[in-house]
This record gives C-alpha cells, structure tokens and sequence, in this order.
C-alpha cells in the first residue's frame, strides 16, 4: 500500500473573504477543488479505508461529512464490509428527523445527520467511525459526537474512530476526543500551522448563463446517502450510473464533474472511463469561496461564480477548467436547470462543446 505524504495531499489556497481561517487545505487528490484522475482519488480513499478496517474491522457504521468528505466515507465503509451502512452529513434540506450541529470555521457551518433508524444502526455496530477530510481541532466532531450522545444513549458504550487524510489534531485536541472515547487514523499527521496572508487573491468571475445545454439523462437510484444506504448497494448503483454513459465516440480528454455533495457518483463514472484508456479527469462543484492567484504554486488559478444546483439562490464555484473533449456532468439535484445553464456556460467558455448530464 502506498504510503502518503503531506507533498501528496496538501496544498494551501487563500478562503475568499472568510474571517473564521484565512486558509484553506486543499487535497489534489480529493476529487473535490481540483481535477484528479479518478484511481489516483480512490488509491487514497482506499488507503484511509484499509487503516480503518486494519483497526475497527467490525464496524458497521460509517458517518461522513458533507461537502468534501462524503466520497472519502463511503469508501472508508466499502473497505469494512459490503453490508456496512453508511450516511452523510448534510446541508441540504429535505424532510424527517435530524440532528443538527456547527462547523464553526466553515463558510457554510451548518450541518445534520439524518436521525430516523440510526439508534438501530448504532446498536448493530461495535464502533461508529466518522470521516473527514481534515481533521484541525476536533470540535465539529465533538459537537455532534456529544449531541449524538444525548439523543442515542447507546453510543456512550461505542468505540469511535475520527478518520481523516490529513489529522492535525494538537495534544490537548486528543486529550479531548480521547475523553469521549474517540481515537484518531490518519494517512498524514501534521502539526502545523497555515497561514495564506501572503497571498494575493482575486473573487471568481460571474459566468453569463446560456439558453441552451445538452439533454438530461436520468438514471433511477434507490439508494441516497443522506438518508443512509447499505455501502454494497450504494457502489453497485453508482456502477449502474457508470453502465450508463454510452461510451463516447471520438474523444480523447475527458472531465467528470460531480456536483457539491454528489461526489462519488461521479468518481465512480470516471473510474470506469479511465480503465477504458479514457485521459479522464473529475472533480465537483463547492460551496468553498476560494481565492484565485497566479502566484507561483498557487493551486487555484482560476474560478468561476455558479448557481447551485439545489438551490438557485445559493453560490457555488468550480475551479481550475480547461478544455476538454468532453465533460459528463453526474448530479442528485433534481432541479437544476440555473446552475447548469451556469456551469454550462464556463465550460463553454473553455471551448468545451460536448457536454453530458447524467441525473441520479
């Protein structure tokens, strides 16, 4: 199993206007700010998944954080069995019983996890994992670990793991996990301190929406990860969406772009494209205002300002486009015609005409 460095899953972007952290760890091989090949985001997530299951190989309740991590879970899950449950955090908005808490330095820091049927998820697992991308303080899991606590008296006798790429956690952040009995896996342990001051950063740029995009295909899925799902079920759909894509004639360059939390649909579909000697990239639309710089080893060197798929007055971005033959576009929202007409219109921007929506 390869073994990870900091040079392999770090690099510090500038948060556009955000007064909590002036910087932002962005991961090159996430899937999520900056296009990646499709293997090279899973080889990762596996590794987490692998140290996981090395440690807690009966669990069978995997919790991952929306946005960024909700991929990086639901591999984590596939590594522990194909009968593990897993479920997402969320900010979107649908109906039943949650459990809401705060991300206190996120830009959109309002979370839930979706509470209907989990005191029987967590009475059927010895240990409950929760993944992250990041984990710097600890406390967004301490709030909803205790929150959780107080709600489902059950877990007070679980083991509970904080899986994450990247733990920065101090000594006394471990102190404080260690108390509610939570221990840490990581690929990468820092104990440093970022700071993007330095950096000189403009706001992405407005797009102009078109009128007229490629035809939607839908793909019916029974599975949704916010709701929770059986990970077995939930990769064996995403294959079926990748069954989907009718291979594609004529095209050599390929990106896959997911949408906010609707991360490992779309890794999934490019995987598939790659082992068809596709040059395949993927990435997602974010929520995360980050600011563009052309300074040497800056990552993000360009932005575009979108409409959100799942709610039109909301603004999300895509970073870091470039031409490509063909983009496929794989999606949950339902209701998505603005933030397409947007991300439409900055992939056309660069030069990319052949565009595919696949809804899920």
């Amino acid at each position: 199993m390869k073994i990870f460095s900091s040079n392999d899953v770090l690099r510090v972007a500038k948060r556009f206007n955000n007064s909590r952290r002036n910087y932002l760890l962005v991961n090159p091989l996430q899937g999520k700010h900056l296009p990646t090949k499709p293997s090279a985001a899973l080889e990762m997530m596996n590794a987490l998944g692998s140290r996981v299951a090395e440690k807690f190989s009966s669990s069978r309740l995997v919790i991952g954080f929306a946005e960024t991590a909700t991929a990086i879970g639901a591999v984590v899950a596939k590594n522990l069995s194909e009968d593990c449950f897993y479920i997402q955090t969320t900010r979107e908005t649908f109906s039943g019983e949650f459990v809401e808490f705060l991300e206190e330095h996120s830009h959109a820091p309002e979370q839930k996890l979706f509470a209907e049927n989990f005191a029987a998820m967590v009475k059927q697992s010895p240990s409950i994992i929760f993944v992250d991308d990041e984990f710097s303080t600890g406390k967004t899991l301490l709030n909803i670990v205790r929150q959780l606590k107080r709600q489902f008296p059950a877990l007070n006798d679980k083991k509970i793991c904080a899986a994450s790429i990247i733990n920065r956690l101090s000594a006394e952040n471990l102190a404080s996990l260690s108390a509610e009995n939570i221990s840490c896996v990581s690929l990468v342990e820092l104990n440093q301190n970022f700071d993007a001051e330095n950096f000189t950063v403009t706001e992405a740029q407005n797009v102009e929406p078109v009128k007229n995009f490629a035809d939607v295909h839908t793909v019916k899925i029974t599975s949704n990860p916010r709701r929770g799902v059986k990970i077995g079920d939930y990769f064996a759909q995403c294959a079926a969406i990748a069954d989907s894509v009718e291979r594609i004639g004529g095209a050599s360059e390929v990106v896959v772009l997911g949408t906010e939390e609707c991360m490992l649909p779309a890794i999934i579909v490019a995987n598939r494209l790659e082992r068809e000697n596709f040059s395949v990239v993927t990435y997602s639309t974010t929520r995360s205002p980050i600011g563009i710089s052309t300074d040497e080893n800056y990552p993000i060197r360009e932005g575009f300002k979108l409409r959100s798929f799942y709610d039109s007055t909301r603004t999300t971005f895509i970073y870091n486009l470039r031409r490509y033959d063909v983009a496929i576009i794989v999606t949950d929202a339902q209701n998505f015609s603005a933030g397409l007409s947007d991300l439409v219109a900055a992939l056309k921007i660069h030069g990319v005409d052949k565009i595919f929506v696949v809804r899920c």
